[in-house]
């Protein structure tokens, strides 16, 4: 057996993750400033075509022989326009003296609107209701409006409930409109939380029913077994039938081992729970596995997260397991590599060296390996090689 590239007894690392760990956070933080610039952009625009009609507005209808003064506040009452974001009660005031002794009639309807939208049923938004219907109903200068007659006051009344009206009803429409999208975005969000509940609860019931039946049945006749080999050790002299006691009481043992430890993972609320074997247990499993090993490991990351790890220990432990039960005496070649943000697997063998009897198999081990694989976003393919042999490919995500 030889190995390379991982650190750990008997193992050496190479190479290492901090070239794809810098590319990881350069994309994330690329992807980032898109989501932050685009709704910057739009909102940019939104109030820059909000100034330019409010501006186009103003000079259609200016006279030619205006007031300085009015023409003024009518550009004042445009450009306050730029405040209605962050200062919304403010831009309507500073649209009022603009739309009183200007133009600038659209420009405080824009600026209404959006405070009705953002403050709703506060009173800045009845003030500010209250300053645009004055700036309507009231004519400057001041002499003209006096003069007036009882139904140009009608008129001008009505039309200054409409011109100040219509804004803060679509106002308080669109805030209606976010308030209930955010009350069914919250009520989504319980019912995924509470069929999420459900299902953990059923997960549970259910592993605790797999942890009993593999506890009253699998260990009862594990433990028999490895009765049975502790008697047959005691009294056998053959050095083979005394060998061959000793092999299967150590792996009855073992099996318990890892019989109580799935138990106690069943029996947890959580998968993160219970001991988990990973990739630095390899150098273990490689020397018990009775099979001829050539590992090659490169560009480990420093921090490898547990369901990762234990997902490559379990490729390589079914994997030598297939290869020792269906093509014994084969040579098997183990590749584990870090790239590009994920953990690639790949477990190749020749074919077999040495005839050997068939031995059971559920056929479910490849099976679990590419649901795991899924569960955790990866991928998992198996082919047969040209020599006649087998090869495993498995690829996990890092960044989960």
């Amino acid at each position: 057996m030889s190995t390379e590239g991982l650190s750990m007894p008997g193992i050496s690392v190479g190479g290492s993750g901090a070239e794809a760990a810098d590319r990881m956070r350069r994309a994330a933080g690329v992807m980032s400033f898109a989501k932050i610039k685009r709704p910057a952009l739009v909102a940019l625009g939104i109030d820059t075509l909000a100034i330019f009609l409010a501006a186009l507005d103003v000079w259609l209808v200016i006279p030619e022989k205006a007031q300085p003064y009015s023409i003024y506040l009518s550009g004042a009452a445009c450009l306050g326009l730029a405040f209605r974001r962050k200062l919304p009660f403010l831009a309507v005031i500073v649209t009022v003296p603009g739309f009183l002794a200007g133009w600038s009639q659209l420009a405080a309807m824009i600026a209404l609107g959006f405070l009705a939208t953002r403050k709703q049923m506060h009173w800045q938004t009845w003030t500010g209701f209250a300053l645009v219907f004055t700036c309507r109903f009231v004519q400057w200068p001041l002499a003209d409006f006096v003069e007036l007659s009882w139904r140009e006051h009608v008129l001008d009344g009505i039309y200054g409930v409409i011109v100040a009206g219509m804004p803060v009803a679509i106002g308080l429409l669109i805030g209606a409109r976010t308030e209930v999208s955010q009350k069914l975005a919250e009520l989504a969000a319980s019912r995924d939380r509470e069929r999420r509940f459900h299902a953990d609860a059923v997960r549970a019931e259910e592993r605790a029913r797999l942890a009993r039946e593999m506890h009253d049945v699998v260990s009862h006749q594990i433990t028999l077994i490895a009765m049975q080999a502790g008697a047959l050790q005691a009294q056998t002299s053959d050095a083979r039938s005394l060998e061959t006691a000793q092999v299967i009481r150590k792996l009855s043992t073992k099996t318990l081992e890892e019989l109580r430890s799935l138990v106690s993972v069943l029996r947890s609320s959580s998968e993160e729970d219970g001991p988990r074997p990973g990739i630095n247990e390899l150098d273990r499993l490689i020397r018990g596995s009775d099979v001829p090993v050539h590992l090659t490991v490169e560009r480990i990351p420093d921090l490898l997260p547990s369901q990762v790890s234990a997902a490559a220990y379990r490729t390589v432990q079914e994997c030598l397991t297939n290869v020792h039960k269906h093509a014994p005496g084969a040579t098997a070649t183990i590749r584990i590599q870090g790239e590009h943000g994920s953990l690639k697997v790949e477990i190749r063998n020749e074919r077999a060296r040495t005839p050997g009897a068939a031995l059971p198999s559920g056929g479910h081990g490849l099976t679990g390996l590419a649901e795991r694989a899924r569960l955790l976003g990866g991928s998992f393919e198996t082919a047969d090689t040209e020599d006649g042999g087998f090869r495993v490919r498995a690829r996990y995500p890092l960044d989960r």
